[in-house]
């Protein structure tokens, strides 16, 4: 079973310019009211869906209000990451940083509202 998110959104054309710039996410399909991105590897996909279009079902029409989700990106050199982001002008919302529980992070947003984790998870002893 695989999963891949997806956000109801008017917003895909600075979607897809988000995360192509700064993350180095892929299109995998697009059309004029669907964008399917998968990450770097291409292990994971997202999908961003036009609110109210024809061809969905009510279930898909809501937009998304930008609160309330977030997404986590898992990476080995969180901090290569958080220093190319920051030099080339991202705005960080959470400053790197390192928990307690062990996880070295920090946090951008997308277009949508979108609260974007990149971490490093180790454990505190690490």
């Amino acid at each position: 079973m695989k999963l891949n998110a997806g956000i109801i959104t008017n917003k895909l054309a600075e979607t897809k310019e988000f995360y192509t710039k700064w993350l180095g996410f892929g299109v995998k399909f697009e059309n004029d009211f669907y964008l399917l991105m998968h990450t770097p590897d291409e292990q994971s996909d997202m999908a961003f869906l036009l609110p109210d279009h024809p061809s969905q079902q009510p279930l898909f029409q809501k937009p998304f209000q930008g609160i309330g989700v977030f997404f986590t990106i898992e990476t080995e050199d969180v901090d290569k990451i958080y220093d190319d982001l920051k030099k080339r002008g991202v705005k960080i919302v959470i400053e790197l940083r390192d928990e307690p529980w062990g996880d070295r992070h920090f946090a951008i947003q997308d277009p949508n509202g979108v609260g974007i984790d990149i971490v490093r998870y180790t454990s505190p002893e690490d």
